[in-house]
């Protein structure tokens, strides 16, 4: 078992889907996903909150393992984001973005981070995700996740990321706007080029596309009926995969990633059943062992006929 490092936002968000609306509750790139992997290896966390960020949420970190030394308090608020979803439950329709002390969020690692072996960098400026690699020492396997406002106003930038990672883990929309191709199949393979040695489309309801190895991996998401909030869900889905991988100390063949986006795919599958963090963080192994059996009837089918 190895331990994780997680760089990304801490925030709360305020969200209205048809289900409802929550004010403020718990979200940030960075808590979803180490309430996701800490469920299978030692998580570290780097990330900045303000003065109004509240001690409970720290101890529910703790709780679970995860090293929050790397966690800065700065004056001022926590980054707030507050969107909602319509009819269409896969993207997010931004109201509001305050970065407040994420503004000037500057990633420096504890010393005793710079040995970690997983390294996920979240959705945070590439110039930031590249000053973190810099700190980094020998990372067995790292892999990032953007999104279209870096794709679209640092382009360079990312695209040296792109060349020092192993995987990118993004989603549909990012990934055709990444490779200008109108579907993921050729968007993923157009990755690939551009360094990493695998990708993860995240598809939402209609699950993910693993590339690597000049092979396809195709699956769909666990049927939820009743989808009550989606935020945070790929998030979740990196730290299920990520927290695979340094449970097993696995690294990047194709057998290993797809049962990590199989694990992936199943936390995400808890995240959108609640608002906010709220279901990842009630997970126990027991609940989740017991839905990868549903899930191994969802995608099996007789070979003879």
């Amino acid at each position: 078992m190895a331990d994780i490092l997680v760089v990304g936002s801490l925030a709360y968000d305020t969200i209205s889907t048809p289900e409802g609306r929550a004010e403020r509750s718990l979200g940030g790139s960075a808590n979803y996903f180490s309430l996701a992997a800490s469920m299978y290896a030692p998580v570290r966390i780097v990330g900045v909150v303000g003065e109004d960020y509240e001690q409970k949420n720290i101890e529910m970190l703790t709780s679970r393992g995860v090293d929050v030394s790397g966690m800065e308090r700065a004056p001022g608020r926590t980054f707030h984001w507050e969107g909602e979803y319509d009819k269409d439950m896969n993207n997010a329709i931004t109201l509001a973005t305050h970065l407040n002390v994420f503004e000037h969020f500057d990633p420096k690692l504890p010393s005793n981070y710079k040995n970690s072996e997983y390294v996920f960098l979240a959705n945070i400026d590439p110039e930031l995700q590249l000053k973190v690699l810099s700190q980094v020492e020998k990372p067995k396997f790292v892999a990032m996740d953007t999104m279209n406002f870096w794709i679209e106003s640092k382009i360079y930038a990312l695209q040296e990321v792109l060349k020092k990672v192993d995987a990118l883990l993004i989603n549909e929309g990012e990934a055709k706007l990444l490779t200008r191709k109108a579907n993921a199949i050729a968007a993923a393979q157009e990755i690939v080029r551009m360094g990493p040695k695998a990708v993860v489309i995240k598809r939402g309801e209609y699950g993910f596309l693993l590339y690597a190895e000049e092979q396809f991996f195709v699956l769909p998401a666990f049927p939820i009926s009743r989808v009550v909030d989606p935020t945070g869900a790929g998030d979740t889905f990196a730290g299920g995969f990520f927290g695979f991988l340094a449970k097993n100390n696995l690294s990047h063949s194709l057998a290993d990633l797809k049962r990590a986006c199989v694990e992936g795919c199943l936390l995400a599958s808890f995240t959108v059943q609640d608002f906010g963090t709220k279901s990842v963080a009630d997970l126990t192994l027991e609940k989740l062992n017991q839905r990868h059996g549903h899930y191994l009837e969802v995608i099996s089918y007789p070979t003879a006929f």
